[in-house]
């Protein structure tokens, strides 16, 4: 969206409004002066407000806020500056006017409503309706009841320093479409939203459409897109055609409704094109392309390359499998219940994702502090600006020394990745080339994409051997039963301070789809994202 029109700085807005219905009745002056009691007692009360104060407040502001009597209305919150701001500009810089305020029944001190006005604009105008919610609070120095200033008090998902504008966007809109022509929208892909918004602010102009007249958020945050609340004129859609599959995408999502905090991100390996991305939080984050946290036994794919590629080891060579593995003091545990196992190969520790074994292996020579940095980057491309299309975060395994170097052989330490990374690194494993996903095909913008040189043919080959007797014998086993076809994966758990459960992690492949899921606090890999990943690549393989 244009940026010319002063946006409503959301502490507060609101403005001149077309006088309300309802609560009309209420002299606000008259409150203000304190002739209704609403400048507070003469003894400053204590407590919670009682419900006849909680009634008495919500229907004082609503009166207020209909009327487009901005400071008045802010005078009834426990904070007058920023609502006041807010309340002023709902109506100069949103065009929002002619408001009906319907209280439903309060829950304690919590009132909800229902908010029905008219947005107009260049001789263009829609109605709005909203829900949202208030509470009423004690005022701390003045003993009143006010009502506890939140923006989300004037739109439910109004946060901290956004705006509102109603103007002629700077963007034309877009109709997004999948690799087959298929319309994407957010009402059928909920978790696409945040990530349709962004390709329409990136390559709105670039698609061939017109703009249109909108009621959007503007977002403190520069870098993230206008989210649009109301279309008073569509203007003429753009086509975009993106990388991915209606079919995937679908699953996707249906996947991680299943379990909350979940993100799951689905690529086709011969091309690097991204096939789904799906988020269930309870922010709009993108967590599948930009969360930067530890991806726990996951990491054991680029560690297992690494030990292979400089000759420590290979699939069936030796990688004993200890109780315990001390490195500089620090000592390293299995999963409870995993059984020692001295005559181990790396398959065999691969499969069963044995910490203790990965950890001696790491020690070895010629194997270096900067090893498994130098792996990952020059052969799965991690760290390196990927250009996918939307903002997105390319992994980090940084050059560490001391038992980090230890902690970061078995994903956790100083390693940051997230679905997206973890798809691409399992895509690169299976076909030993690093093809760097996209979402956008870069022909629309010019844009470079990352390369990196790859793996050799004999690792990548072995590599997506012990995928595969992970997916048919090993940790990832109950997840993968029943998908047919060349199947393999790699589940992980990631610890977190501060968390009693740890994170889940599974990446898998079938045929030519490759996908990751990271569900935080979701306890085991195959506990969460196991299931997650398996649907999807139900759907998609």
């Amino acid at each position: 969206m244009g940026r010319g029109v002063k946006a409503a700085v959301v502490g507060g807005v609101f403005a001149v409004m077309v006088g309300g219905a309802g609560y009309g009745a209420y002299n606000v002056m008259s409150a203000l002066n304190g002739d209704s009691g609403a400048a507070g007692p003469a003894s400053a009360e204590t407590g919670p407000p009682s419900a006849d104060e909680v009634k008495e407040t919500a229907d004082r502001f609503f009166a207020a806020w209909e009327k487009g009597k901005a400071a008045d209305a802010a005078a009834y919150t426990n904070n007058a500056q920023a609502s006041g701001q807010l309340l002023t500009e709902y109506g100069t810089t949103a065009r929002i006017g002619d408001v009906r305020i319907t209280p439903g029944t309060a829950s304690g001190a919590t009132v909800p409503y229902t908010v029905t006005a008219k947005v107009a604009y260049d001789g263009k105008s829609k109605p709005l309706t909203y829900k949202s919610e208030l509470t009423v609070v004690r005022g701390v120095s003045t003993g009143r009841a006010l009502v506890d200033w939140q923006p989300s008090v004037v739109h439910p998902e109004l946060q901290r320093d956004d705006t509102l504008v109603t103007e002629e966007s700077a963007n034309p809109p877009i109709e997004a479409v999948d690799r087959n022509g298929t319309v994407l929208t957010k009402e059928k892909y909920p978790s696409l939203g945040p990530v349709l918004d962004t390709l329409r602010a990136k390559y709105g102009d670039k698609a061939g459409g017109t703009p249109g007249i909108e009621l959007v958020i503007r977002h403190a945050d520069e870098g993230a897109a206008d989210t649009p609340l109301l279309t008073l004129d569509k203007g003429t859609p753009g086509k975009l055609r993106t990388t991915l599959s209606a079919g995937a995408q679908a699953a996707a999502e249906k996947a991680v409704k299943q379990y909350a905090q979940s993100s799951v991100v689905a690529v086709q390996p011969s091309s690097g094109e991204v096939l789904a991305v799906a988020n269930n939080r309870e922010d709009a984050f993108n967590a599948a392309f930009e969360g930067t946290v530890a991806p726990g036994s996951t990491m054991k794919i680029i560690t297992a390359a690494t030990l292979i590629d400089n000759g420590v080891t290979s699939m069936n060579g030796p990688a004993p499998c200890p109780p315990t593995a001390t490195w500089q003091s620090q000592t390293f545990k299995n999963l409870t219940g995993m059984e020692p196992k001295e005559n181990a190969t790396l398959a065999n520790s691969f499969l069963r994702s044995c910490n203790t074994a990965f950890v001696k292996l790491i020690d070895e020579k010629p194997l270096t502090d900067e090893s498994l940095t130098t792996e990952a980057r020059t052969r799965f491309g991690l760290g390196l600006d990927w250009k996918t299309g939307i903002v997105s975060f390319d992994g980090k395994v940084p050059a560490v020394s001391g038992p980090d170097r230890a902690a970061n052989a078995i994903g956790q330490g100083q390693v940051q990745m997230n679905p997206l990374t973890m798809a691409s690194v399992t895509a690169t494993a299976i076909t030993g080339a690093f093809r760097q996903p996209y979402l956008v095909s870069p022909k629309l913008d010019g844009r470079e994409l990352a390369t990196a040189k790859g793996l050799p043919y004999g690792t990548a080959a072995q590599l997506k051997q012990m995928m595969r007797l992970t997916a048919t014998q090993g940790t990832a086993a109950k997840a993968m039963a029943g998908l047919g076809g060349d199947i393999g994966a790699k589940t992980g758990s990631a610890e977190v301070d501060g968390n009693a459960v740890s994170d889940s992690w599974f990446t898998g492949f079938k045929g030519d789809v490759a996908a990751a899921a990271m569900t935080q606090q979701g306890g085991h890999g195959g506990d969460a994202a196991g299931p997650i990943v398996a649907a999807v690549l139900r759907a998609a393989g």
